[in-house]
């Protein structure tokens, strides 16, 4: 699969790929991750335009108030709800 998209996203999009199934991270998390601190709304946005959710696990991805933040699949939050708990993740 070939994703297009800014370097910056590409780099975020490639890190949600890592996050094992059963655990999430926060944007923030991510921004750490990708070694971008101060970056977690532009990771956030980041997230909102990954355009293969559910193969790249952005759904893996919460705010860092416990809160489940968005979700650009089909569905929306209420898809990403179904994924986690699938993954034996309650939010």
């Amino acid at each position: 699969m070939i994703l297009k998209g800014t370097k910056f996203q590409l780099k975020v999009w490639n890190y949600l790929k890592t996050i094992p199934k059963g655990q999430v991270r926060t944007y923030l998390d991510v921004a750490k991750a990708i070694n971008k601190p101060k970056a977690a709304r532009a990771v956030a946005n980041a997230v909102g335009k990954n355009p293969n959710a559910p193969k790249i696990p952005c759904h893996r991805v919460i705010r860092s108030d416990g809160s489940l933040g968005g979700y650009s699949g089909p569905g929306g939050i209420k898809t990403k709800k179904k994924l986690l708990k699938k993954e034996g993740i309650f939010v």
